[in-house]
């Protein structure tokens, strides 16, 4: 199991990732996208992503914005799998 991170630890991971913000014991990104077409394409790459690496967002949509939250639910709070998680979709955006 997957330990939660710190408050220390959780601060300095969101400050090198880009436009995720803390909400409780999740990180949250809500991305915008030309049309709900282009949003659900993106969300079906971030769902291959995780599902590859086993890890899966909270996943919201409306319209052409699409909302991520991320946390690990065996430990109910933000872990390293969430962070890592991030930085791969980041990469998609």
């Amino acid at each position: 199991m997957r330990e939660p991170l710190s408050e220390e630890e959780i601060t300095a991971a969101l400050a090198g990732l880009h436009a995720w913000t803390r909400e409780g014991d999740t990180i949250v990104r809500t991305v915008t996208h030309a049309d709900f077409g282009a949003a659900l394409a993106w969300v079906v790459r971030v769902g291959c992503i995780a599902e590859k690496v086993d890890h899966h967002p909270d996943i919201d949509v409306r319209y052409n914005q699409v909302t991520l939250r991320l946390w690990t639910h065996t430990t109910g709070g933000i872990t390293t799998a969430d962070i890592d998680l991030a930085k791969q979709i980041d990469k998609t955006v």
